[in-house]
């Protein structure tokens, strides 16, 4: 099952990781990256390693962003966490797969070095943080099985092209970060794996969030980065499916298992196809 709300939580606040157990998000994202200040980054990582190897959380739920490949910073985040085994590793700031690979290469060397299972530590990038990455998302099919999804995000980028707001007055992202977003989604169903939308930075403004999120799943993102444990439960409602939709689905579903071999048929009304039945299997599945 996809992963749908993830949830940063800042490493350098032991009381901030320790309330991971009263949120019900699927995933907690450790970080030691962009909410964390440099001369706090060797208390963040010793209290993240303890966190993770202290906590009931399944492994497979706890995360931690490291900060980015080509920075100082990265090779004492990788050995400060791998060996409490996380169960991946957010990259930031990816300027290309090979970013990627090299995350890979290096978490292939420490998983032997510490005992771990081989290809254990997933790894979800960040890919729209850099200029040069656009022109590369192409390329995230040859990551290989570590590839947890694709996630977006617009400050950085904004920042390093000089734009002045990612979003409009209407709080709607203007032309080129909606680029980005829709580019994001469809390089990461072109590498088969799960689109995650970007962070909603307005934290009192829970119906705009909801409508946010109603969107993203609307067009084929199947979660949501959050920054606040009041944002949780909003996008876990959001992308799940309601009754209705799954309903529906199951009817499809039952609608050509009764038909063998037919590629159109007639529902309610109106012509579905494969590619209905596709989605419908996908909703059933999520």
């Amino acid at each position: 099952m996809t992963t749908i709300s993830w949830l940063f939580v800042p490493a350098d606040s032991e009381k901030k990781m320790d309330k991971t157990r009263f949120v019900d998000a699927g995933a907690f994202i450790l970080d030691l990256e962009d909410s964390v200040a440099l001369s706090a980054k060797p208390k963040a990582r010793q209290l993240a390693r303890e966190f993770l190897e202290k906590s009931a959380l399944a492994r497979e739920k706890l995360w931690v962003r490291t900060n980015p490949v080509d920075g100082p910073y990265f090779d004492d985040d990788l050995a400060a966490v791998v060996p409490a085994a996380p169960g991946g590793i957010v990259l930031p700031k990816v300027r290309s797969p090979g970013d990627v690979a090299e995350l890979a290469a290096r978490l292939d060397v420490l998983e032997r070095e510490h005992g771990l299972e081989p290809e254990s530590i997933r790894i979800l990038p960040i890919v729209t943080e850099t200029p040069e990455a656009l022109f590369t998302l192409g390329g995230f099919a040859s990551c290989g099985p570590r590839l947890a999804g694709l996630t977006w995000g617009a400050e950085d980028l904004g920042s390093a092209i000089g734009a002045t707001a990612t979003r409009d007055v209407n709080d709607e992202l203007t032309p080129p970060f909606r680029l980005v977003r829709n580019l994001c989604l469809f390089a990461a169903h072109a590498a088969g794996v799960p689109a995650i939308d970007t962070v909603f930075v307005t934290l009192a403004d829970f119906a705009e969030l909801d409508d946010e999120c109603d969107e993203a799943r609307r067009d084929g993102f199947s979660g949501k980065l959050a920054i606040h444990p009041a944002q949780v439960e909003i996008i876990n409602r959001a992308f799940l499916p309601s009754a209705e939709e799954l309903d529906r689905a199951r009817r499809i579903v039952e609608l050509f298992d009764a038909n063998p071999g037919a590629a159109v048929l007639e529902f309610e009304g109106a012509m579905v196809d494969l590619p209905h039945l596709k989605q419908a299997r996908r909703i059933l599945e999520s």
